[in-house]
């Protein structure tokens, strides 16, 4: 499959969501406050923009187990695909060195290349093993949520103000202003809100130096809110927070679309945008040993 058709297929998608008023990274089904991400079969967790094509399937099928796996990874696990289910598309990147070229300055060239193939979701496939199956939706510890969301908030050391009516950032003062906590209505609310201005803040100079404008024009700002909703989005199921499905967004939704039709690579630029801001929130997080100190 060409890259260009495999840009397309997951951007259409996604564009069909968008104009179903649907925001196809929050979790619709079984009133599931938001979806877990998406695993591989050896467990590790997807990236980027396979987050959101696995995530849409999830939503039109009603999958509620997040491990996908080939067709081959299945059969070697004792499985088999079930006899007429659909496959979902997910990509690889990757670098490439042309045969027979001479290096320059003794470097080689690198070649990107995105390649893209089939998974299904184990709840498509018959004779897996028992202990591949989680139970949906239970936290994985005891903690609640929203204690583990305040600990990563104040991990970042990002300067956070409680007051006025508005959620923003700000970068002149590289701050973060928030309406006060009595005015949401719940948890939900308020965490999908502050996570959406942390993937903001992420886009200093000083952090990932993100600039849209290069790319997207007079949609920069449009996209930049793009990226904060899926930082937030991804960032929520890292931390098994309830992502709000209700963010006020119907202003870009429109917007959005009619970037996403013109360059089909467009949600794949925002995806990886924002998987490099949940990472680098990640990143300020204190590892294991730093806890044990």
């Amino acid at each position: 499959m060409k890259s260009n058709d495999t840009y397309e297929r997951i951007t259409q998608t996604i564009v069909e969501q968008l104009e179903n008023g649907v925001k196809p990274w929050i979790s619709p089904w079984n009133g599931a406050p938001n979806m877990k991400l998406p695993l591989r079969a050896n467990g590790q967790t997807y990236q980027g923009i396979n987050v959101l094509a696995l995530w849409i399937a999830s939503l039109t099928f009603g999958y509620d187990q997040p491990m996908w796996m080939t067709f081959k990874q299945a059969q070697e696990l004792g499985g088999q695909v079930r006899k007429g289910e659909k496959s979902t598309l997910v990509v690889k990147y990757g670098t490439f060195t042309p045969k027979d070229e001479m290096p320059v300055d003794n470097e080689e060239r690198q070649i990107p290349y995105l390649k893209g193939y089939s998974v299904f979701n184990i709840r498509q496939i018959d004779g897996l093993p028992e202990h591949l199956f989680i139970q949906p939706d239970l936290p994985d510890n005891e903690i609640e949520p929203h204690v583990i969301a305040d600990n990563f908030i104040a991990n970042t050391g990002a300067k956070i103000e409680f007051s006025g009516t508005q959620a923003y950032y700000r970068p002149s003062a590289d701050t973060i202003t928030m309406p006060d906590r009595k005015r949401f209505v719940d948890q939900t609310h308020l965490y999908s809100t502050l996570l959406h201005e942390l993937g903001h803040w992420t886009a200093a100079k000083s952090r990932l130096d993100r600039d849209l404008s290069g790319r997207f024009g007079n949609e920069a700002y449009a996209m930049e809110e793009l990226v904060a909703e899926l930082t937030s989005a991804f960032v929520c199921s890292d931390l098994q927070v309830p992502i709000n499905p209700e963010e006020n967004t119907a202003t870009y939704i429109s917007t959005w679309l009619e970037v996403l039709k013109n360059d089909p690579k467009a949600i794949f630029t925002a995806a990886s945008k924002a998987q490099a801001a949940a990472n680098y929130l990640h990143g300020l997080q204190p590892s294991e040993l730093d806890k044990a100190a």
